[in-house]
C-alpha cells in the first residue's frame, strides 16, 4: 500500500505497475515481451513513438527498486561523452532490418546517440536454440546494459556463454526501454529512392516493406543498416567466399530439463585433437565416430558442435556417396537423416561419459529435431561495410552488421564479439555522418575500421573494457583511423563506395630495385660485379659478398677461390640455412653446372635477404661483429620491455606469492652440511645460469655455433636437382618447393613414412639409407642411419671433468640435477626406461615424487649406443614439459625452414618455434651423447604429456587455432597453383613460348609477397597457442600448489616439501616465459606495424581474412 496519505486506489495503480514491469522483466518469449511491454506503457501513459523523452518520462513514472537499479546501468552508459547527452545524433533517423543480436546492440548505440531508430523484424519468435561463447568485453558490455537484471544467470557458470534466445530477449527489452520501435511481422523488400518530380522533392528515402499497409512504409530514412545475415537483402554489397580445407560440422541441441543429474554434468569449452589424442581415440575405438574436436554447452539446451572427419560420416552412414563437391556431398538428398541424429547422438553421450540421463533432441523452427551438419570452412564477408547513395539530392548513407557483413565463426563466440564491434563501429560512423563530414571522408574511416574487424581476437582487442565506448580507439590499440583514406573511395554512378586502392610499397615488387640494392651491399668486393640477377651470382662470390657484408664473422671472404663456383655457392647456401634461416633455392653443385641460374629461383631467394636486411645497418669496415657482450644485458633488456598490464599484474601477483613461499621454504629447512649446502648453492647457481641463458637466447635469438657443422654435407646430393621432388621424383616448382637435408621436395609429399602424418620441417627424423622421413614420435625402428641432433644450450649437470670422455651417460650419482622435477634433464642423459614411459618425468601430472635423475637417468653399464637420427637442432625450450607449437621464422638457426620470403625487423627466438604437436614429442631425443632410439607407436600425445581425463578440456581457443592453420594450408595450396601458373607462363611451358612480361614478374613478387604474409600470420598463430599451452599449464601448477599448501607443514615430509619446491620452481619458470612471450609479441608488432599496413592491404584485395577461422 502507499504512504499514510496515498489513496487505495494510488497504492494499488502503483502495485500494478511494479507487476506489469516484473511481467516485462521475466517475459520468456518474443511476443510475450512485446505485450508486456505494451500492457506497461498504456498503464503509466508513456508514449513510446516519442523518443526523445521516453526513457526520461518512463523512468520517472516507473518510481521502483527493480527498476531503479537498472535505470543506474542505462544512465552510467548514456553520460559517455560520445553520445553528446542523446543529442549526437537527435536529428537522424535509422531503419535496422533484422532484430538478431547484432542488429539490436546496433539499434541500442543509435539509441544512446538520440537518433529515431526503426527495427524490422519477418518472424515473431526467437527460435534459435545454439548458445554462444562470449568474448571478456561482450560480458562486460551486456552487464553494463543491464544483462544481469534481466536473466539471473547471466555467466554465472564455469564457461562464459549465453543462449541466442536469451540474448536477444534481453536486448530487445534494453531497446524498448530506450524507445526503439520494433516492428515483428514485417519484412523489409527494398530501398523506394526520392521520386525525380519537383513537387515531390521533399521526399526522401524510403523502405517498402510487407505488409504494404504498414506506417513504416510511409517513414523516411537517413541511414538503412542491414543485421538481417548472410541472406542480406540490401543492394549493391558485393560479398567473397572463403572456402578453406573441407570441415564437416555437425551442431546438436537436446532438451535441458533442468534435473540435478543434468546439472552435475560438466561442460566441454572445446576440445581439439591436436591437444588430447587418447579422448578421440577412445571415442573411434568405442563408436567408430571419428571427429577432430567438440565443445559442449549447457544453457536453455545442452548444446554440441563437433567437427567430424568424411571418412568417419561415410562408414557410418550419415554420408550416402562421396563426392568431390562439397554442396553436393553435404546436400540434404546425399544425407541419411537419421543416421546423423544417431551420429550425434552417440558423440554427445560418450563426450559427457554418459551422464546424461536423456537425450531428446530439441525441436527447431521447422518442427524438426535441431541437428545441423555444414561445412566450417564456408563463409562470406562483404568487400565494404558501407556506402552512400544518391538521388536527387537526398543522400542514404548504408551498412552492413552482423553475418551480413562478416559471416563468423559463431561456435567460438567471434560472431557476437564481432558483431558488437561492427555494431559500435556503426554507431561511430552515423555519429561523423550526422555530424557532417563528407560521405567520403565517412566511408574511408569506416574501411580503416572494417580493416580491422576479421583479425580480432580475445587477445588483441583493448583489455581495459571499462573504457570502451563508441570511440574506436578505446577498442583497437594502434588502430589508425586514416589508414585509408578519401582519396580511396569512387563514384560507381550514383553510389560511393570504397575501392581498394593498393599503395605502391615499399617492398622488391620491381627487380630493378633489388637488383639495385644487391648491387649497393656488393659493391667494393673482389671479382664481384652484379649486374643481373642470374649470371652475376654463379660463382658464388656475390652471395659470400652479400652475407660478409652484414655478418663478416661468418665468411672469410678473403680465402675463397673464385674458380670454386660449387664450394663458394654451397657455402653461401649452408650459411644462409644456418644462420638466417633462408633456404637455398637449390644446391651449390647445381648452381655452378647450369649455364644461367634460374631468375625465378634467384628472385626469391635474394628477396630474402632483402627483406631481412633493408632496415638494417652493416657493420662498416668491422672484420666481426660487436661481442655477445656489448650487447644489453638481459635484466636491462627485460626492463625496457612494454608488457601487457592485465597479465604482468597477475603474474607479479604469481611471483610475489612464489617469493613468500620460498622465504618459508627456507626458514623451516632445516640445518644442512656446508658441503651439502655449497652443493646446492652452486646447483641453484647453474639454475639461475640457465634460466638467464634461455632468456638471453629468447631476446637475441642467438644460437650458438653447432659442431655438426653443414648439415647438407653428411648427404648425397640429390639427383634430381632442385626442379625434382625427392620424394614423388615429379616436376617441382618455385613457389612449391621446401627444403631439408639438401632434398627439396612438394610440400605436399613431405609426409611419415611410418604414420602418413604432414611433416613441418622442425619435427622429423630422416633416415639416410632408404631416404624416408620420419615423426619424431614414430621412427618405427633403431636404425644406424638415423641420427637426432644435439641440444647445446643446456649446462651440464655436473662439472664436465667429472664425467670421463668415453662415458656417454652421466652416472646416476652425479650430483643431483639442479631442474626442477617437471623440467626434463637435458638431452645429455638417456631417455625414460619403457617402464616410466616416453614422457614420465615431463607430464604435469605425473607422481611429483619422480626424481628428475631417478626417473631419466641410466646407470653407466647401460649406455646404448649411438643411434645417428638427423633431425632439425633444438632450443632450450624444447627441454619444457608441454607441447610447444611451431613458429615460422626468418632468422631461427633452430628450424631454418621457414618462409619462401622472410619477416622484417627482429625474428621471432627459438622460444616460439616450436612444432605443433601431432605425433610429435614435447620433449625430442637429443642428445650430445649416444642414445638408442627405441621403438615408439603412434601414441597419444596428450595420452603421454596431459594425462587429461574426459572433463579436463582446452578452452576454445584450442580449435580456433587448429581451424585457422588449416585454412593457412588451404591458402598456401591455392598460392602455389598460382604460383606453379605464372611460373609455367614465365618459362613458356604454358604452351605460348617464352614470356618475359614485366606484368608477369609483378605478379610474380606479389605472389612472394603474399606468400610471406601467409608465413608472418601463420607464425603470430604459434605464439598464441605458445601462450594458450603456458597459461593453462600455470593454471594447473596454481592449483597443485594450493592443495599441497592447504596442508600444515608439520604434517609433511622432507620429500613432500621438496615436491611442493620444484613445482614452484616450475610455476615461476612458465611465468617467466608467459611475461617474455607476451613482451615479445608486442614487440614484434610494434616493429612490423608499418609492414603490417602493406601486407594487410594485400591479403585484404585478395580475400586473405584467415583470422575470423
Amino acid at each position: 500500500m502507499g504512504d499514510g496519505g496515498a489513496s487505495a486506489a494510488g497504492g494499488e495503480g502503483v502495485n500494478l505497475s511494479h507487476a506489469l514491469f516484473d511481467k516485462f522483466v521475466q517475459a520468456s518469449t518474443c511476443k510475450g515481451t512485446l505485450k508486456a511491454f505494451q500492457e506497461l506503457c498504456e498503464h503509466l501513459e508513456v508514449k513510446p513513438s516519442e523518443h526523445r523523452i521516453f526513457y526520461h518520462k518512463l523512468k520517472s513514472k516507473l518510481n521502483y527498486w527493480k527498476a531503479k537499479a537498472l535505470w543506474v546501468k542505462l544512465d552510467k552508459r548514456a553520460v559517455q561523452k560520445e553520445y553528446k547527452k542523446g543529442r549526437a545524433c537527435a536529428n537522424t533517423k535509422c531503419l535496422i532490418i533484422g532484430a538478431g543480436p547484432c542488429g539490436l546492440r546496433t539499434a541500442i548505440e543509435l539509441a544512446f546517440l538520440g537518433a529515431k531508430v526503426v527495427v524490422l523484424e519477418k518472424r515473431d519468435a526467437f527460435s534459435r536454440n545454439n548458445v554462444l561463447h562470449l568474448w571478456p568485453f561482450t560480458i562486460q558490455d551486456l552487464r553494463g546494459l543491464g544483462a544481469k537484471k534481466f536473466y539471473g544467470k547471466f555467466c554465472a557458470g564455469a564457461i562464459d556463454h549465453i543462449s541466442i534466445r536469451q540474448l536477444q530477449l534481453m536486448l530487445l527489452k534494453v531497446a524498448l526501454l530506450l524507445g526503439i520501435e520494433i516492428h515483428v511481422n514485417v519484412e523489409f523488400k527494398a530501398l523506394i529512392e526520392p521520386p525525380e518530380d519537383k513537387e515531390s522533392e521533399g521526399i526522401g528515402w524510403r523502405a517498402e516493406v510487407h505488409p504494404r499497409t504498414h506506417p513504416v512504409n510511409e517513414l523516411e530514412f537517413d541511414v538503412i543498416i542491414g543485421a538481417d545475415g548472410r541472406r542480406n537483402t540490401l543492394p549493391g554489397f558485393r560479398r567473397k567466399e572463403f572456402r578453406g580445407k573441407l570441415a564437416i560440422a555437425i551442431t546438436a541441441n537436446f532438451i535441458n530439463r533442468n534435473t540435478t543429474a543434468e546439472a552435475k554434468v560438466e561442460e566441454i569449452s572445446g576440445v581439439a585433437f591436436i591437444f588430447n589424442q587418447k579422448f578421440f581415440q577412445d571415442l573411434r575405438e568405442a563408436t567408430g565416430i571419428d571427429l577432430e574436436n567438440i565443445v559442449y554447452y549447457k544453457d536453455d539446451t545442452h548444446y554440441f558442435v563437433m567437427t567430424a572427419k568424411k571418412q568417419s560420416l561415410l562408414e557410418k552412414g550419415v554420408i550416402l556417396h562421396d563426392y568431390a563437391d562439397t554442396e553436393l556431398l553435404l546436400s540434404r538428398a546425399n544425407v541419411d537423416q537419421a543416421a546423423l541424429l544417431s551420429y550425434a547422438r552417440e558423440a554427445a553421450d560418450f563426450s559427457t561419459n554418459h551422464q546424461l540421463p536423456t537425450l531428446d533432441f530439441a525441436i527447431n523452427h521447422y518442427g524438426q529435431p535441431d541437428v545441423a551438419m555444414f561445412d566450417f570452412t564456408c563463409m562470406y564477408a562483404s568487400e565494404n561495410a558501407a556506402m552512400v547513395r544518391q538521388r536527387g539530392g537526398h543522400t542514404l548513407l548504408v551498412a552492413l552488421v552482423g553475418d551480413s557483413l562478416l559471416e563468423p565463426f559463431w561456435p567460438m563466440g567471434t560472431g557476437i564479439a564481432r558483431g558488437f564491434l561492427a555494431a559500435m563501429d556503426s554507431g561511430w560512423m552515423v555519429k561523423s555522418w550526422a555530424q557532417g563530414k563528407t560521405p567520403l571522408e565517412v566511408l574511408a574511416e569506416r574501411e580503416s575500421i572494417y580493416r580491422l574487424l576479421p583479425q580480432t581476437t580475445p587477445e588483441n582487442v583493448s583489455k581495459n573494457f571499462s573504457q570502451y565506448s563508441l570511440d574506436p580507439t578505446t577498442r583497437y590499440p594502434n588502430i589508425s583511423l586514416n589508414f585509408l583514406r578519401p582519396s580511396q573511395v569512387r563514384m560507381s554512378g550514383l553510389e560511393i563506395v570504397f575501392m581498394p586502392r593498393l599503395v605502391e610499397t615499399e617492398s622488391v615488387a620491381r627487380s630493378s630495385k633489388l637488383l639495385n640494392w644487391c648491387q649497393r651491399q656488393t659493391e667494393g668486393y673482389r671479382n664481384v660485379n652484379v649486374t643481373d640477377l642470374t649470371m652475376s651470382w654463379k660463382s658464388g662470390l656475390a652471395l659470400c659478398a652479400l652475407i660478409h657484408r652484414y655478418r663478416p664473422d661468418l665468411i672469410d671472404f678473403d680465402s675463397l677461390d673464385e674458380q670454386d663456383h660449387a664450394r663458394n655457392n654451397q657455402l653461401a647456401f649452408d650459411v644462409a640455412e644456418k644462420e638466417f634461416g633462408i633456404s637455398p633455392c637449390m644446391t651449390g653443385k647445381e648452381m655452378s653446372s647450369v649455364v644461367e641460374p634460374d631468375k625465378l629461383s634467384m628472385v626469391m631467394y635474394l628477396s630474402q635477404f632483402y627483406e631481412m636486411f633493408k632496415d638494417t645497418v652493416p657493420p662498416g669496415g668491422e672484420r666481426q661483429r660487436a661481442g655477445r657482450d656489448d650487447r644489453p644485458s638481459v635484466p636491462a633488456q627485460l626492463s625496457d620491455r612494454k608488457v601487457d598490464s592485465a597479465a604482468a599484474a597477475n603474474n607479479n601477483k604469481v611471483k610475489v606469492m612464489a617469493t613468500q613461499l620460498l622465504a618459508k621454504f627456507e626458514e623451516n629447512a632445516p640445518a644442512q652440511p656446508a658441503g651439502l649446502k655449497r652443493q646446492v648453492q652452486k646447483e641453484r647457481a647453474l639454475l639461475l645460469l640457465w634460466r638467464c641463458k634461455l632468456i638471453f637466447y629468447f631476446n637475441n635469438d642467438y644460437v650458438p655455433s653447432s659442431p655438426q657443422g653443414s648439415l647438407r654435407k653428411e648427404f648425397p646430393v640429390n639427383i634430381g636437382g632442385s626442379d625434382v621432388c625427392f620424394f614423388c621424383r615429379k616436376r617441382v616448382y618455385v613457389m612449391e618447393r621446401l627444403s631439408a637435408e639438401g632434398k627439396f621436395f612438394h610440400r605436399s609429399c613431405f609426409k611419415c613414412d611410418y604414420c602418413g602424418t604432414t611433416l613441418r620441417l622442425s619435427s622429423y627424423a630422416f633416415d639416410v639409407e632408404d631416404g624416408k622421413a620420419n615423426a619424431w614420435l614414430v621412427t618405427p625402428v633403431t636404425s644406424p642411419s638415423i641420427r637426432f641432433f644435439p641440444d647445446p644450450f643446456i649446462p651440464e649437470e655436473r662439472e664436465p671433468e667429472k664425467t670421463p670422455a668415453s662415458s656417454p651417460v652421466r652416472s646416476p650419482s652425479a650430483a643431483p640435477v639442479p631442474f626442477s622435477a617437471s623440467v626434463p634433464l637435458p638431452a645429455h642423459t638417456a631417455p625414460a626406461s619403457p617402464e616410466n614411459g616416453l614422457f614420465s618425468a615431463a607430464s604435469p601430472s605425473a607422481s611429483a615424487s619422480t626424481s628428475p635423475a631417478a626417473s631419466l637417468a641410466k646407470p653407466a653399464n647401460e649406455s646404448p649406443v649411438r643411434s645417428p637420427v638427423r633431425s632439425p637442432p633444438t632450443s632450450p625450450i624444447r627441454s619444457q614439459p608441454i607441447p610447444l607449437p611451431e613458429t615460422r621464422t626468418h632468422k631461427s638457426p633452430v628450424f631454418p625452414h621457414r618462409s619462401i620470403c622472410p619477416l622484417t625487423g627482429n625474428p621471432l627466438s627459438p622460444i616460439c618455434a616450436q612444432p605443433l604437436p601431432c605425433h610429435e614429442p614435447s620433449s625430442p631425443l637429443t642428445s650430445d651423447s649416444p642414445v638408442r632410439t627405441q621403438p615408439v607407436p603412434a601414441v597419444s600425445f596428450c595420452a603421454s604429456v596431459r594425462r587429461f581425463s574426459h572433463h579436463q578440456y582446452k578452452r576454445p581457443s584450442v580449435q580456433i587455432i587448429q581451424r585457422q592453420l588449416e585454412q593457412v594450408e588451404e591458402k598456401q595450396r591455392q598460392l602455389e597453383e598460382r604460383g606453379v601458373a605464372v611460373e609455367k607462363a614465365l618459362r613458356g611451358e604454358a604452351g605460348m613460348g617464352k614470356k618475359d612480361d614485366p606484368k608477369l614478374m609483378q605478379e610474380w613478387f606479389k605472389l612472394v609477397q603474399e606468400k610471406n604474409a601467409l608465413v608472418r600470420y601463420e607464425s603470430e598463430l604459434m605464439i598464441f597457442a605458445r601462450e594458450l599451452e603456458l597459461e593453462d599449464r600455470q593454471s594447473r601448477l596454481q592449483q597443485e600448489l594450493r592443495e599441497r599448501m592447504a596442508v600444515e607443514d608439520h604434517l609433511k615430509s622432507e620429500k613432500e616439501l621438496a615436491q611442493e619446491k620444484q613445482i614452484l620452481s616450475e610455476m615461476l619458470e612458465v611465468v617467466e616465459q608467459r611475461d617474455a612471450l607476451v613482451a615479445l609479441l608486442e614487440e614484434q608488432r610494434l616493429r612490423e606495424k608499418e609492414e603490417d599496413k602493406d601486407l594487410e592491404a594485400v591479403m585484404l584485395s585478395k580475400g586473405f581474412n584467415l583470422n575470423w577461422a
